[in-house]
């Protein structure tokens, strides 16, 4: 029997992300609440900003017809701090201003303190050593946020600099969506926690802290189920604990064949599943597919907890997570962006082997702004992704010689 072939990385995201819908609730919250949250509407601002005409610098607010030539001496008539308002400014005359400060009407320029002298012996008239042309220094009302129109569009992530938006547009909540809530659990009779006593042919499960803090770091609401015992009724148990109040069940773990592995007779018992082989080194299984609410009755189901099943190895564990699960929460949360982020940077390695499936190598960034390859690739070090700050992207049968530009992605844009 021909096994079917094996599904691209773009394949396989494109048939997930297929699947995925927005969680449907909002939840209203404080402005301060909001960081790590998904904005659920567009928002409007309630004011212009800035409020009016205002300077951007320290200096002598004018008229330019009094200063169409360069040394014109005028009189300072006004003092204008930021949070005080001008009177109108006579010809003949400068008005002294600070950055921030509301031009007064009148005023068409402003000429920055730096190009311009206090006559000596009178406090009153500044010589303006420039000419000045219309609008200098002048920070328009409603350049940065018009009142009534959007100032944060629906589907962002909202980092600090949003709630900056939010707050000068005078808002003090944002209806947000609520967060996607995943459970985990880990099979495998071999693994112990940290701190347990390791029984003979045991190893420390690192997949739980990996995975449960990348669901963290992408905002999500993550419960951890522990480590489920390799057998099937114990799985099955497991999945109807986690589908009950779950968005999202991942596993790691017992996704291949054998005979201790259950995930796919439980999932399939309980719901459905596909089991994919996927062309990518590491991670090549992958399953997905849904798991029926503890409450449905013999399948008649309305309401499905969605199921990704990753490998145990922990570097396929946690590359498979970046390029398949993470774009699926973004997409159940609602945000507007969920492309992988990438950039071609110089490789200062060679990688001369090239295989048949598409490649993603731990590499960190030098000094010089290339990349660096970590010596062991092999999908159970995780030092690897720990050394690194990104991978390569290598496509199949391509090899890498130093010099090449080859395709970057940084884990600082992936876990966020």
């Amino acid at each position: 029997m021909n096994k079917p072939p094996m599904l691209t990385a773009q394949q396989a995201l494109e048939h997930l992300l297929s699947h995925a819908k927005p969680v449907h609730e909002n939840e209203n919250v404080p402005v301060q609440a909001a960081l790590g949250r998904v904005l659920a509407e567009n928002v409007q601002s309630l004011v212009d900003v800035p409020p009016l005409d205002n300077t951007s610098m320290d200096g002598y607010a004018v008229r330019a017809t009094d200063t169409a030539t360069p040394g014109q001496v005028l009189r300072v008539a006004q003092r204008i701090p930021a949070g005080s308002v001008g009177t109108q400014l006579e010809p003949g005359t400068a008005a002294r201003i600070f950055t921030g400060a509301p031009v007064p009407p009148g005023a068409d320029a402003v000429v920055m303190q730096e190009d311009c002298a206090i006559l000596e012996g009178s406090a009153d008239q500044v010589q303006v050593n420039i000419a000045p042309t219309l609008g200098q220094w002048i920070r328009r009302r409603g350049e940065d946020l018009s009142a009534g129109k959007t100032a944060l569009a629906a589907g962002i992530f909202l980092r600090p600099q949003e709630l900056g938006v939010a707050a000068s547009a005078g808002l003090t909540r944002l209806n947000v969506k609520r967060r996607v809530k995943v459970a985990a659990f880990f099979t495998g009779d071999e693994l112990a926690l940290p701190g347990e006593s390791l029984k003979p042919g045991g190893i420390y499960n690192s997949n739980r802290d990996t995975l449960l803090a990348c669901l963290r770091a992408l905002g999500c609401d993550a419960s951890d189920l522990g480590i489920v015992p390799d057998r099937l009724d114990a799985t099955r148990e497991a999945l109807r604990r986690a589908s009950k109040d779950h968005d999202l069940i991942i596993t790691s773990g017992g996704v291949s064949v054998g005979e201790e592995d259950h995930i796919k007779p439980a999932v399939t018992a309980e719901g459905r599943l596909d089991l994919w082989q996927i062309a990518i080194k590491p991670g090549k299984p992958l399953a997905f597919g849904a798991v029926r609410k503890a409450d449905q009755v013999n399948g008649a189901n309305t309401d499905e907890a969605w199921f990704m099943g990753l490998p145990g190895n922990p570097v396929s564990s946690f590359v498979t997570f970046l390029l398949f699960v993470r774009p699926f929460i973004l997409k159940l949360q609602g945000r507007k962006s969920i492309a992988t982020p990438s950039y071609f940077v110089r490789a200062d390695f060679d990688w001369l082997k090239a295989d048949r499936r598409n490649e993603f190598l731990r590499v960190k960034m030098n000094e010089q702004g290339s990349l660096d390859l970590f010596p062991n690739q092999s999908s159970g070090v995780l030092t690897s992704a720990s050394w690194g700050d990104g991978l390569v992207d290598c496509p199949p049968g391509q090899a890498i010689h130093k010099g090449d530009l080859v395709k970057y992605i940084p884990f600082d844009a992936l876990l966020k």
